[in-house]
């Protein structure tokens, strides 16, 4: 058996390489048409802004080194021109000799990736104007800032997008950030990327949202102006393209294999092309959404190791085939941390899913703990109570919530089981009831009928009639609480209850709508019907609101006129 691989890095060598364990005896080519073939990419960022400070640690291997352990024929700076699968044969161009040959094979594993997109716009293709995918990416901007470099524009607010600005500051620059969309980091939900926004603005970095770049201009002494879609301009010494990225897939599509409206390769459920003998891995291929069942483009490398396996098992007769996709990812930004798993609200309910959520703010371990920090956790469950998705920023522990509610996801698990789930416990790493669990409660709750919610576009819609009950301490109302607001204390409900207008809806809130909660139970079984508490409290309605001016000052003990 030989086996042909075009393209190397996360999806090719983990195919490579599984398949050299699975069968010592195959033939094994790797072509890759760039000078690295096994590197870390996801590091790439880290280089560039110093905290991996050496360049060779990004290589995990070398031809040499794969030769020696694995016995694979690895050619660096061998670009594929053609494939023929009637003939199963590649043409091949050695890149430093100029020599043509062809390659034969008994199967073809397609493992080409995407490319950086660069939009159509005057000035793209300046020297200033860079991307980062690569090793050579990496190093044209490193030269870029040993050359003294001091003000950058990053365009695109998405995991690249962030880890560059984040890294290009740590490297003294001047950081304009640049997104379309109007938030930043788009597949979060937009109260769940308000904190990244802020982190970014703490840690230095200028950021426009509902923006975008419209050209890039010579300018004097080798810099360049960056004109922006409302009328401004930036001087930038570099300009990085962070917008995404498109299958790398024209080979394949000269050679007959079809590819979707979105321009991917389609693969069965074995990562098998339309062509015979021909499979394809990582982002050139789209992948089944875990959630919906919809056909998606996941580009992350642990995807795309997955694939490489799984192909190698269907090729050496193990049964592989390909699994869906959570999107499950993570990001730093200085000093908070974002994570997802699954679909958000927004893309759900785009979709016509009804769903329900839940935000809730505890620390990451127990209060009483030196050290605990606030984690801000929302999920995402169907009205059949099936986990959909999750997301939550903080510090530590948001990727130990999102593994967990990861798998739950994976499992097909139910609300019920987020409640039940035995997470390890110690007062240094955990509390009692971990967030994971808490959040099961609360959905439990809702599900139960137990537990209403509002949110912030109930501001907008809640009629002149419903009541506002801030039921946080008197001192806590003074400093800050909603207009047109009553301010009860939970403690003090049980003998205030007379203060509330009966037979209208009330909507309650306090900080993070646990106390909220406690009073919507009181209110509930002393006879008021139409009770709802603010999801996540004003902690969620402000990062949701951003604009929203809360009012100060003593409250009157009595009923206040107006709307917010």
């Amino acid at each position: 058996m030989k086996v042909v691989v075009v393209g190397g890095v996360a999806g090719g060598m983990s195919f490579a390489a599984r398949a050299r364990r699975l069968a010592e005896d195959a033939e094994i080519v790797v072509l890759e048409r760039d000078p690295y073939v096994s590197y870390a990419n996801c590091g790439l960022p880290y280089h560039l802004g110093g905290e991996i400070p050496d360049r060779d640690a990004l290589i995990l291997h070398t031809p040499k080194s794969l030769a020696d352990s694995l016995a694979l024929d690895v050619r660096t700076g061998h670009e594929v021109l053609s494939i023929d699968p009637p003939e199963h044969e590649v043409r091949v161009r050695d890149l430093a000799t100029g020599r043509e040959y062809v390659e034969s094979y008994d199967a073809l594993v397609l493992s080409a990736g995407a490319t950086p997109v660069r939009p159509g716009i005057p000035g793209v293709d300046l020297p200033q104007v860079r991307t980062l995918r690569s090793v050579p990416d990496v190093d044209a901007l490193q030269g870029l800032l040993a050359a003294g470099a001091t003000r950058a524009v990053v365009v695109g607010a998405g995991f690249i997008g962030l880890e560059s600005a984040e890294a290009l500051r740590h490297r003294g620059l001047q950081v304009t950030l640049v997104e379309l969309a109007p938030q930043v980091l788009p597949v979060l939900d937009p109260e769940m990327a308000r904190g990244i926004e802020l982190a970014l603005e703490r840690g230095g970095v200028d950021v426009r949202l509902a923006t975008s770049v419209t050209g890039v201009y010579d300018d004097d002494g080798g810099a360049v102006q960056v004109v922006l879609s409302d009328g401004g301009t930036l001087g930038a010494d570099l300009v990085l393209l962070a917008v995404g990225v498109r299958p790398e897939t024209s080979l394949a599509a000269d050679a007959g294999l079809i590819r979707n409206a979105r321009g991917s390769l389609v693969v069965d459920a074995q990562l098998r092309t339309t062509a015979p003998g021909v499979y394809a891995v990582g982002d050139a291929i789209e992948v089944v959404d875990a959630v919906t069942g919809a056909q998606v483009s996941v580009p992350l490398a642990g995807l795309a190791n997955r694939q490489g396996r799984a192909v190698a098992d269907r090729i050496f007769g193990r049964g592989g085939r390909a699994t869906t996709a959570l999107g499950t990812a993570i990001v730093r930004v200085f000093d908070t941390v974002a994570a997802t798993t699954g679909r958000s609200e927004t893309a759900l309910r785009a979709a016509g899913v009804d769903v329900h959520t839940v935000h809730l703010h505890p620390g990451h371990h127990a209060g009483y703990f030196p050290g605990a920090q606030a984690l801000h956790l929302k999920v995402v469950f169907g009205v059949d109570g099936r986990v959909l998705g999750a997301q939550a920023t903080g510090g530590e522990g948001v990727d130990k919530r999102i593994d967990v509610l990861a798998t739950a996801i994976r499992a097909g698990l139910h609300v019920h089981d987020l409640a039940d789930l035995e997470l390890a416990y110690a007062p240094p790493f955990n509390s009692a009831k971990d967030p994971v669990n808490m959040a099961g409660f609360m959905a439990e709750n809702i599900l139960a009928g137990d537990l209403a919610l509002w949110s912030a576009a109930d501001l907008d819609t809640a009629g002149p009639d419903s009541v506002l009950l801030d039921v946080r301490s008197r001192a806590e109302y003074a400093a800050g609480h909603l207009p047109g607001a009553l301010n009860i204390p939970h403690t003090q409900l049980r003998t205030r209850l007379g203060e509330v207008p009966a037979g209208v809806p009330v909507h309650v809130y306090c900080a993070s709508g646990f106390r909220s909660y406690l009073a919507l139970r009181v209110l509930r079984q002393s006879g008021w019907d139409h009770v709802r508490s603010l999801s996540g409290g004003l902690a969620t309605l402000r990062l949701a609101r951003p604009a929203l001016t809360l009012l100060t000052g003593e409250p009157t003990d009595m009923l206040a006129t107006g709307r917010p």
